[in-house]
């Protein structure tokens, strides 16, 4: 196979949102579980802890415009300049733009470590939205959740480049959920990984494992109304191409280990 154009210099930025990142589909569940719920044309959603933004760049393509809220600005650097994405460089809990959705995706509410202040946060949050708003957040879990370990995959960049993508579970601690996980990178030219350039650490996490019930009653007692718990991002897409979503049962089984999307309404 050969790549045509010159190879640009890949940042850690780009190889995450190559590797780990899901935009599109994630960006087309939130406006399925949105319509479920809300009626405004064009909703603004707010990505907090947005890093570089991919999930406020795709909803601003497809949906409304968008709010990335991260205090790192180097991460906000990445996100580029979009006319339909407000940038902010800002901890979440000072900022109070509203919006129609906010989004705490890419398992961030595991960055709140106890009870107190992932209520503090969902009451933050439920503060921003604008009357009839949604919160989505998502979690993992499993009989693997806490088990220390690495996953490999490899996978070609925009150029070709050979790309290794390691997932590492460093530490992790059932009696108090907390688990610390890193990110590393390799990335090679168009025909191997020989001499590639490391990314070793290129994110790192401390983590709470939040459980769904735990998280579901901390929205509860934030005043959200209504929490509904979803295992897919989509079933159906219909014949004007608005996806369709359906809520897990209580009583349902789930996939070991899980992903599941938890959204919150105002």
């Amino acid at each position: 196979m050969v790549y045509a154009g010159a190879m640009r210099r890949l940042t850690a930025y780009d190889l995450y949102e190559l590797a780990v990142t899901n935009p599109g589909p994630l960006s087309r569940f939130i406006d399925a579980a949105w319509r479920q719920r809300g009626s405004r044309a064009k909703p603004v959603l707010r990505e907090d802890f947005s890093g570089s933004g991919a999930l406020a760049r795709a909803w601003a393509k497809e949906y409304g415009p968008a709010i990335a809220v991260d205090r790192d600005p180097a991460a906000l650097k990445a996100c580029g300049e979009h006319s339909s994405v407000k940038r902010v460089c800002r901890d979440v809990l000072a900022c109070t733009l509203k919006a129609d959705i906010i989004a705490a995706t890419n398992f961030a509410a595991g960055y709140f470590h106890t009870r107190p202040e992932l209520v503090a946060y969902l009451k933050h949050a439920r503060a921003c939205l604008k009357k009839g708003g949604m919160f989505c957040a998502d979690l993992y879990g499993g009989s693997d959740a806490f088990m220390r370990g690495k996953t490999r995959q490899r996978l070609r960049g925009p150029s070709g480049e050979f790309i290794e993508y390691t997932w590492e579970q460093r530490e992790a601690f059932p009696q108090t959920g907390r688990v610390l996980n890193a990110i590393h990178f390799r990335v090679g030219d168009q025909r191997s990984l020989k001499g590639a350039r490391s990314f070793p650490d290129a994110f790192t996490y401390d983590w709470r494992l939040w459980s769904i019930p735990e998280l579901r009653d901390a929205m509860l007692e934030a005043g959200f109304k209504i929490v509904r718990i979803f295992d897919r991002l989509g079933e159906a897409v219909d014949s004007n191409g608005k996806l369709h979503i359906r809520e897990l049962g209580e009583q349902e089984p789930m996939d070991d280990p899980f992903v599941v999307y938890v959204c919150a309404y105002r």
